[in-house]
């Protein structure tokens, strides 16, 4: 009998990286079962005291131009928004009102990543809204706030600093880049068991740089 592999996997729709993994989701063994977490980045970049990509204007260009490239690796249709960093809160919001649906959180990803749009667009978010019989009230209503910061007090506690964060046995698994070595992971790999990786949390702390 297999056992079932439960991932909380946390992500937001500002991030390429996010939208890159959604993509590849589909890999994942069938025994296993994901919850997915719209979550705020900005929340994460705050609590941790860093800064994301985009915030330093050489890792920007180089964020996109890598993303651009991997999705070309790996066969991915994507298209760079109309404008970046957005404002993400309407869609993550949007996420949670319509239950963070397989469905719904798909096609907010395509909005953005296939489509070119973001909630700046006014007439566009508004056509979306539209497209998924949302209601502007419902994106306010106090329980899809509370949720969303729930998420993010919940992504905080298991020590994730970043999205994608896929969280699986309490252990973290950051970035599109660990895409396979999660993969490996619920594969059963060995190497989760040797003496290099188990020892790898324990490595004391050398020298710190000055704030």
């Amino acid at each position: 009998m297999t056992t079932q592999k439960n991932i909380t996997w946390y992500f937001d729709f500002i991030s390429p990286f996010s939208y890159l993994q959604h993509e590849q989701l589909s890999q994942l063994p069938r025994n296993t079962h994901i919850t997915p977490k719209p979550i705020l980045f900005a929340a994460l970049l705050n609590h941790w005291g860093t800064t994301g990509p985009a915030e330093l204007a050489p890792k920007r260009q180089w964020t996109y131009e890598h993303c651009l490239w991997l999705a070309h690796k790996h066969g991915i249709p994507m298209t760079m928004p109309s404008e970046h960093p957005f404002n993400p809160l309407p869609l993550l919001r949007l996420c949670l009102a319509l239950g963070s649906t397989p469905d719904a959180i798909r096609r907010l990803f395509h909005w953005v990543w296939r489509e070119g749009n973001t909630p700046a667009n006014t007439a566009s978010f508004e056509a979306l809204l539209q497209e998924l019989h949302v209601t502007p009230d419902q994106l306010d209503a106090a329980d899809v706030k509370q949720q969303l910061r729930a998420n993010a007090e919940q992504a905080i506690a298991a020590g994730v600093f970043g999205v994608p964060t896929a969280v699986v046995d309490n252990r973290r698994f950051w970035g599109f880049d660990s895409t396979d070595m999660l993969l490996a992971y619920l594969g059963g790999d060995p190497f989760f068991q040797s003496p290099s990786w188990l020892q790898a949390a324990d490595r004391p702390v050398g020298v710190q740089r000055r704030s």
